[in-house]
């Protein structure tokens, strides 16, 4: 068992006192152990503001962005080890592990390509030059750096990734970093940070990590400091009670829970193109990662009449996902995270099948396949069936964040799959399978505004779709009501979060020449 640390004030720190004791969810064995106990969160935050900001903000996009394929770069020499920490303390297979360090880097890498595009400039303009006379005085409403350090707090799911997707618009924005993965799965984050650190990369005071407890580091952001948080619903309300958020005005982003869904539409019928992407997508999103991704699809939206059909062809496919340890080759979905996550599963499937029938799976025991006897924190990937949308209300308002999905049959209206959608109070995606562009548009019209993404599969761009769990840097991330209100990502628009927009007024001349932006 290892020790993680802290690196803070451009020092690695191992806290004092008790320690949280990280395991391997397949085998329950521990792996490390980590404190923050001792940690002085104050003068951290203090130095990535003094230290940190400056040095960044004396750099160009184009500069902060080489940082960033630096950052990539190294991190990919070590991926082999990477991935091996994370089928270890995450409990993902290979595949899943895949999917977060190498989303980690590839988000690294796609930011600093668009730092490369930005060029030699600090500042970002929005829109073009607006003129308040017939003659030189002329307003320009610019973004720049904000002089304070961006916090980030992230969940347990995707510590590669999750960390990493936050860093790169922060580091691109010109802002300091202090960043605190989840504890139960930090080693993987705690990794990547200490390959980070040990190639140099980064200018002094600009990388922070907290490796445990965040302790009192909330209650001393200050109004340029941001914070970017992805966890529960109830720990982000809890969070934006803190002072700093409620009278100092601090920034705060919230991804939170999310029931997303997915909705056959009209020539999606069984059998056809349409039908088979909608499964494999169903199914893939449902599984991967054991289903704790915040993109997975929870709640399955079909015209009545197909409701048996789709059923048994989940069911089907889901007969095949095989449970266990990762360790065993023959092992395509691995157990959750912690014991906690286990038992929120089961307590949440026992919710919903209580308004709901099992069609397959269920909250009962797993032997997870190359385990130990009685050990790992296994679910069986679960199907279940509403009647129709209103006799279920869990299925509206509580998320089972495991590999847990509902089929609710509907009449095939665009209104009424809309309405069902919303009846999820806000989420991050919602897919939508059809081939009937009048049935498309109205869908969009009504559902829009209760994602931050939809994705719009028709059969012309079926062979080039991704799944909609799959979250891309140059689309945005995040959504509204009960998913956060958020938004993270989106290329250029993601460092919004982290600069400052100004309106400035003056003679035309004099600021084109002071101001890093173009005159018109």
């Amino acid at each position: 068992m290892i020790r993680l640390s802290s690196f803070v004030q451009d020092q690695w720190t191992e806290g004092t006192g008790d320690t949280a004791v990280l395991v391997n969810p397949s085998t329950e064995e521990a792996v490390a152990e980590t404190t923050t106990g001792g940690i002085d969160m104050a003068a951290a935050l203090a130095h990535a503001r003094t230290i940190g900001g400056p040095a960044l903000r004396a750099m160009t996009f184009a500069q902060r962005g080489d940082l960033l394929k630096q950052m990539a770069n190294a991190l990919h020499e070590h991926r082999e080890e990477l991935l091996t920490i994370a089928e270890l303390n995450n409990g993902g297979t290979r595949g899943d592990a895949k999917f977060d360090v190498d989303g980690a880097t590839g988000t690294l890498a796609s930011y600093a390509r668009i730092g490369e595009k930005l060029g030699d400039h600090t500042m970002l303009c929005d829109g073009p030059v607006t003129r308040l006379s017939r003659a030189r005085f002329v307003a320009h409403h610019v973004w720049m750096p904000r002089p304070g350090a961006a916090v980030h707090i992230n969940a347990f799911n995707f510590p590669a990734w999750g960390t990493f997707e936050k860093v790169a618009v922060s580091i691109l924005a010109g802002m300091p970093v202090v960043t605190k993965p989840a504890t139960a799965t930090a080693w993987l984050a705690w990794r990547m940070s200490q390959i980070i650190i040990d190639a140099n990369i980064l200018p002094e005071g600009a990388y922070t990590f907290i490796c445990g407890s965040a302790g009192d580091l909330l209650d001393h952001v200050g109004p340029h400091d941001t914070l970017a948080f992805t966890g529960s619903a109830d720990t982000a309300g809890f969070l934006r009670t803190k002072a700093g958020f409620t009278h100092g005005s601090t920034p705060v982003n919230i991804e939170a829970d999310s029931l997303n869904a997915a909705v056959l539409g009209p020539k999606a019928e069984p059998g056809s193109d349409l039908w088979h992407i909608a499964v494999r997508n169903i199914v893939k999103d449902m599984t991967q990662k054991t289903g704790q991704k915040c993109t997975a699809v929870r709640r399955i939206i079909v015209p009545e009449s197909w409701t048996d059909a789709l059923c048994e062809a989940i069911a089907e496919e889901l007969s095949r996902i095989v449970v266990g340890n990762t360790a065993d080759k023959s092992v395509t979905m691995g157990p959750v995270a912690t014991a906690n996550q286990l038992r929120d599963v089961r307590a949440g499937i026992d919710r919903l099948a209580a308004e709901t029938s099992i069609v397959c799976g269920g909250s009962q025991p797993v032997a997870g396949v190359g385990a130990p006897d009685g050990k790992g924190f296994f679910v069986a990937p679960t199907l279940l069936r509403a009647t129709d949308a209103d006799s279920a209300p869990a299925v509206h308002r509580d998320e089972v964040f495991g590999p847990c999905a509902t089929v609710i049959p509907y009449n095939g209206d665009a209104e009424e799959a809309a309405r069902i959608v919303a009846l999820g109070g806000g989420s991050l995606v919602s897919a939508t399978y059809t081939d009937d562009r009048k049935w498309l548009g109205s869908f969009l019209i009504g559902a829009a505004p209760w994602n931050g993404r939809v994705l719009a599969c028709t059969a012309k761009v079926a062979d080039e779709t991704l799944p909609p769990g799959m979250v891309l840097p140059n689309c945005l991330h995040g959504g509204p009501g009960r998913a956060g209100g958020g938004a993270e990502l989106g290329g250029v628009r993601g460092l919004e979060f982290y600069m400052q927009r100004t309106a400035i007024q003056g003679d035309s001349g004099i600021l084109a020449k002071v101001l890093d932006i173009p005159t018109e």
